[in-house]
């Protein structure tokens, strides 16, 4: 009877990653580069590679929340939401993932207004960032800030048009965090 193998995990692939020399790991990683279109966007924001490392993300995020709906493309709340994880798995840095969070309440209210979009599912998620960026900006230096958080008020002004309590729940979020009108 054979013996059923357990799955690899990091612990095992570190372990032999230890045996690599520098030649070794170069050529690893350059192979995971060519690999997939994510892993090159992951290590050009890792090495702050290009002019705009949020560039790629950014344009995830607009694709899967403002869909071209001619083309009859959806919306996925979850894939636009991996970009801001993609991006801070990668990076990491509180003002590059308060710009994606900003950037996703943006696109998201803007879609709304635009086509009238009326989904619950999809307002629930857009608060949920809009209190996830306030308390971003809020770790972010006081000179960073009030860009930041002007843009999310446009986003509040227009997230009032919706119904569902949207930009009432943005008031209140934005009182909650010493954010006054």
């Amino acid at each position: 009877m054979a013996t059923k193998k357990s799955t690899p995990s990091w612990s095992d692939v570190k372990t032999r990653l230890a045996d690599f020399d520098r030649g070794g790991l170069i050529g690893l990683v350059q192979d995971l580069y060519a690999a997939s279109k994510d892993n090159q966007i992951f290590l050009h924001a890792r090495f702050g590679l290009g002019d705009d490392v949020l560039k790629p993300y950014k344009t995830t995020i607009d694709r899967w929340l403002w869909p071209d709906v001619f083309k009859n493309q959806d919306t996925s709340v979850a894939k636009a939401k991996k970009a801001i994880a993609d991006c801070k798995k990668a990076v990491g840095q509180p003002d590059g993932l308060a710009e994606l969070m900003v950037f996703y309440c943006e696109r998201a209210a803007g879609f709304s207004n635009d086509i009238g979009l009326q989904d619950e599912g999809y307002f629930d998620a857009l608060v949920r960032m809009f209190e996830q960026a306030l308390k971003t900006i809020a770790a972010l230096p006081n000179t960073a800030r009030p860009a930041l958080l002007e843009r999310l008020d446009d986003v509040r002004r227009i997230s009032h048009n919706f119904g569902y309590g949207v930009g009432d729940d943005m008031d209140a979020l934005l009182a909650k965090h010493g954010v006054d009108d």
